[in-house]
């Protein structure tokens, strides 16, 4: 899976390029990032991306020329790659949309900026909005890294022998709980059917438990039959 980011920042992705599961998987070619900065693609002397917004206001508005001709850019390169735009307007990032976007081989990212960008990057050149959540960040670049990580772990072979089946939101529930060595630590012991080595128990166990973990902090997930 090929990621193409579109950004005035593209140093910020070194910190998911270079470390973590996501650097494992563009190590194993099964993943990989390319940047592109914005200001290359500007006709004028200072590298803008940005002006004033027509009928005023507050902030600048990133401009569509650099845009439009960077997503050119890339579309010459990967003519097939699905544009996305980091937008808090954007359908909200969740364990369905990403399964969905999985079906692409390749997606370009573009991170906002300011007050935003022309609103015709986004009615002629952009696939989809997506947002992480009701609320505003100062740009598109952390948006963008949360989605290439929470894709990049489920492309097969990236987390080795782990199954990203076993996470939170994958069958509508939250995960179990998770306990390690030692047994006991300052009278809190580790439940006994986890030292069982009965696999089946550990499996209906662990089944309840995330169901029960599901209700009590996120009972919006569990649709009516469960709730019956």
């Amino acid at each position: 899976m090929r990621f193409d980011i579109i950004t005035i920042f593209p140093e910020m992705f070194s910190a998911i390029r270079d470390e973590g599961v996501i650097a494992r998987g563009i190590k194993d070619s099964l993943l990989s990032i390319h940047t592109w900065q914005l200001r290359d693609f500007t006709k004028n002397k200072y590298r803008n991306v940005d002006d004033r917004p027509y009928g005023g206001g507050p902030g600048m508005v990133m401009q569509v020329q650099p845009i439009r001709d960077c997503i050119g850019a890339i579309k010459k390169e990967i003519p097939n790659t699905r544009v996305i735009y980091l937008s808090p307007q954007g359908r909200k990032l969740d364990q369905s949309l990403i399964s969905e976007l999985l079906q692409y081989e390749n997606i370009t990212l573009l991170c906002g900026r300011y007050e935003g960008i022309d609103q015709r990057i986004i009615d002629h050149d952009v696939d989809m909005e997506v947002s992480i959540g009701d609320y505003v960040i100062s740009g598109g670049e952390l948006a963008a890294m949360v989605l290439i990580d929470s894709m990049g772990r489920q492309v097969k072979g990236v987390l080795g022998n782990s199954e990203s089946t076993q996470d939170s939101f994958f069958d509508g529930h939250l995960e179990y709980p998770q306990y390690s060595r030692p047994e006991e630590i300052d009278g809190q012991k580790v439940p006994d059917v986890l030292l069982s080595g009965h696999q089946k128990n550990i499996d209906t166990w662990r089944e309840e438990q995330s169901k029960l973990n599901t209700s009590s902090k996120r009972k919006d997930l569990l649709n009516k039959t469960e709730l019956d």
